[in-house]
């Protein structure tokens, strides 16, 4: 019989403790408090309600049916983090993929910690656990920051310490934000890289940032072939030559022969006085035209 399918007896007489109407634990300064928070106890799947402040949006169905078999052949590994509500109500903090797995396969009961906790301090804890511990996209964990800063007020020094990332990863991401939204979707499904966006966060016109994006998708750029066009496009390289100005009496002998020849004389001059003169011309009648001018016929 796969280990999923027994009755785990982990933690029945806490869980019968919390569901105990006279003596109702709801905060750290109750009565048996201690022997709740940080114990693994097992509790009814149905009593658990997702946390609205789930950062992750999206599961991947064959990852949770792999996941599903994994826990239906060993059993759940890593119990699921909850905090308590009411009596016999919980909400999840963290461990979603878990608990969806558990129910796909009809479990009952789910090993799990309890939080006591109010819903800030939820907030914190399932932000912080999933950005350590999930296959979060860089979108979710750049929102997951933001919304730690916002909604927690937590400064990018403070979330640093937190989150034990450095403050210039943790503010790079937060920059993917200021992508347009279409090149934040391309992100999450993977058709661009953390570095792709990184690259086109540098374009501040969004229309531009679109034209890339599409370059990127259209001829598979790489990362640095990315980095190369934002690079062009902001220091575009101006291949037309710089026309040196002309000193004043080629300027009026320019002027004078164009009049004469009714053609577009072009006259260069370099800066020891030597030059050139150029007269272009159409056709085989008007290089005769022009010459029986040169010679005065």
């Amino acid at each position: 019989m796969a280990k999923a399918t027994r009755k785990q007896a982990l933690g029945r007489g806490l869980s019968a403790l919390l569901n105990d109407p006279k003596e109702e634990i709801v905060s750290a300064k109750d009565k048996n408090a201690d022997k709740i928070v940080g114990t693994i106890i097992e509790l009814e799947i149905e009593n658990i309600e997702v946390n609205p402040f789930q950062p992750r949006t999206s599961f991947n169905e064959d990852s949770l049916k792999e996941l599903a078999s994994s826990i239906q052949e060993l059993g759940i590994i890593q119990p699921i983090t909850v905090r308590k509500l009411s009596r016999n109500k919980f909400q999840l903090v963290s461990g979603e993929r878990r608990f969806r797995a558990s129910k796909l396969i009809g479990l009952e009961t789910i090993p799990a910690y309890v939080r006591l906790a109010n819903d800030q301090e939820s907030l914190e804890m399932a932000l912080v656990e999933n950005i350590q511990r999930q296959d979060l996209d860089p979108i979710e964990i750049a929102l997951s920051y933001e919304r730690l800063i916002n909604e927690i007020e937590l400064t990018q020094e403070a979330l640093s310490e937190r989150v034990g990332k450095n403050r210039s990863t943790i503010a790079n991401y937060l920059r993917l934000l200021k992508l347009d939204p279409i090149i934040q979707t391309g992100m999450r499904d993977s058709f661009i890289s953390m570095g792709h966006g990184r690259a086109l966060i540098n374009i501040k016109d969004m229309q531009t940032q679109l034209d890339i994006y599409t370059k990127i998708i259209d001829q598979s750029l790489s990362v640095r072939q990315t980095e190369a066009l934002v690079r062009e496009y902001k220091n575009p390289t101006d291949k037309k030559p710089k026309t040196p100005s002309l000193p004043s009496f080629a300027k009026e002998a320019k002027t004078e022969l164009s009049s004469y020849l009714n053609s577009k004389v072009n006259v260069r001059v370099s800066k020891s006085g030597k030059g050139q003169m150029v007269v272009p011309f159409n056709n085989e009648e008007d290089l005769n035209r022009i010459l029986k001018l040169i010679r005065g016929e």
